[in-house]
């Protein structure tokens, strides 16, 4: 039950010298793809999300160039997702590709739908 689940939202901006367009084409169509090939994908994470800013009159300009979503059932899946060999040895160095770690902002929620 989604209520249930621990969520994790990493806000991310693009490493030095890569466009804006470039990143998101990255994120998209490369490394999610990369993410859900792995069979823990598929066993551990209940949903992975991918979003981008879009141009939105009346708001301030984006603090991240992107936004990542992934949702586990319990913090044992999460465990298992990301120590397991092919998050190390396939997916994690694929995100230094792309993401400037010096700058992601990191939120592990709870989430409740309350509409």
């Amino acid at each position: 039950m989604e209520n249930d689940m621990i969520k994790f939202v990493y806000m991310i901006n693009r490493i030095g010298g890569m466009s804006v367009d470039k990143f998101v084409e990255y994120h998209r169509h490369n490394h999610a793809p990369l993410f859900t090939s792995i069979p823990e994908a598929k066993k551990y994470v209940r949903k992975y999300v991918v979003s981008h800013p879009v141009a939105a009159e009346g708001y301030p300009q984006p603090a991240y160039d992107g936004l990542t979503e992934i949702w586990f059932d319990s913090w044992a899946d999460h465990d298992a997702f990301f120590t397991s060999d092919n998050y190390l040895q396939k997916v994690q160095p694929d995100e230094k590709k792309f993401i400037d770690f010096s700058s992601v902002g990191i939120m592990v929620t709870e989430e409740k739908t309350v509409i």
